[in-house]
């Protein structure tokens, strides 16, 4: 087990994060405060401590083959948006925390996350499910050299469950006129970053602050939102920081950030307005591009059926680490069945003791 608590490592990891771009102090606070709510939450607040634990709870796979992980996967990280044809697509919503790490720790994760969501009801499935199906999807989008998930005339049932949370035009665009404005200077770093991705040059914009996500939670967003051609629109700029999986190996917060690398290589139908600009992730805002909360999911769906989408999406953004996937598949072909439920369950158990003792110590 880690040396240090949970209270100690979230100050390790904050004290090295601060050195690489401000917090925002009190979006900060909020964050430690949502880390009490619910298991699910701290899980989705804590990649730095999955990162750090994973070696000693999970000796038996970190000698596994490593990628680009996705490294803080979990079952709020899919989302839709649409691609240069526009039509509309679902997959991986973010990779803030993309690192070369085991493969084996995105599918645990992922069991996990589906695991803990259940404990506040968000789903109702149980962890020999979970398990089942995202490694049968993870194994046949490997073996299918996967297939993104296009969601205009195939995935009907994909389809509905995208749709159904999406999104009310009017409402979504409500919540963005009520993000407060910007006071004081921003940089022209970030400024020149979000004209260049507005759909007119010279377009007249209101700069505003968001508070969002719960990982990133702490750190720099903002929004340019415009009157366009009769009707709003909206780009987001996100400073991000080096990957936690590099503070959890004890190195330092220079390492490359790999979210485009992520973009380019998988297997998928980007959104063209997501891209990086040095270190500022830009991307357009709109009600069929964003993450897809559990909550707004219809009560009736097949958690079976969409944990194998996430497993089999899973496989699709591995795909973009070619090289290493024969290595993977050897592995996993040699690999004796029970393996992701023992792992998960261990998983399982150590995020809920930090759970509680953040609960317990967190103050204000």
């Amino acid at each position: 087990m880690s040396q240090m608590n949970i209270l100690q490592a979230t100050q390790a990891y904050e004290r090295w994060s601060a050195r690489q771009a401000p917090f925002v102090p009190d979006d900060l606070r909020l964050k430690h405060a949502m880390m009490t709510q619910s298991a699910f939450s701290f899980l989705r607040a804590t990649c730095y401590r999955w990162m750090e634990v994973w070696p000693q709870v999970c000796g038996e796979l970190t000698g596994v083959p490593s990628l680009r992980a996705v490294g803080d996967l979990h079952v709020e990280n899919f989302g839709t948006w649409r691609d240069s044809e526009g039509r509309l697509i679902w997959g991986i919503n973010d990779f803030d925390e993309a690192c070369v790490f085991p493969y084996t720790s995105d599918l645990v994760r992922l069991v996990v996350s589906a695991k803990l969501a259940g404990r506040t009801e968000h789903l109702g499935v149980k962890l020999d499910e979970a398990c089942d199906a995202v490694l049968t999807g993870y194994l046949e989008g490997l073996r299918a050299g996967g297939r993104p998930f296009v969601l205009s005339e195939q995935h009907p049932w994909l389809r509905e469950i995208a749709t159904s949370s999406l999104r009310d035009p009017v409402k979504f665009w409500k919540k963005m006129a009520a993000l407060p404005m910007v006071q004081g200077r921003v940089s022209h770093e970030v400024t020149n970053a979000l004209e260049q991705v507005m759909p007119e040059a010279g377009l007249s914009y209101g700069l505003r602050r968001r508070v969002s996500g719960l990982g990133s939670l702490g750190r720099l967003r903002f929004v340019a939102l415009a009157e366009w051609r009769g009707g709003k629109v909206a780009r987001e700029a996100k400073r991000l920081i080096a990957a936690a999986g590099l503070w959890a190996r004890g190195q330092k917060g220079d390492g490359a950030i790999l979210y485009q690398s992520m973009l380019e290589n998988a297997v998928r139908c980007r959104d063209p307005f997501v891209r990086m600009e040095g270190p500022w992730l830009l991307r357009r805002l709109s009600p069929y591009c964003s993450r897809i909360e559990l909550t707004a999911l219809p009560k009736k769906r097949d958690e079976g059926k969409l944990l194998y989408a996430m497993g089999w999406e899973t496989a699709n953004v591995h795909l973009g680490d070619q090289p290493r996937i024969k290595a993977v598949q050897r592995d996993l072909a040699a690999r004796k069945s029970g393996w992701l439920r023992k792992a998960a369950k261990a998983m399982t158990k150590v995020t809920l003791v930090d759970w509680s003792d953040w609960a317990e110590h967190h103050i204000g």
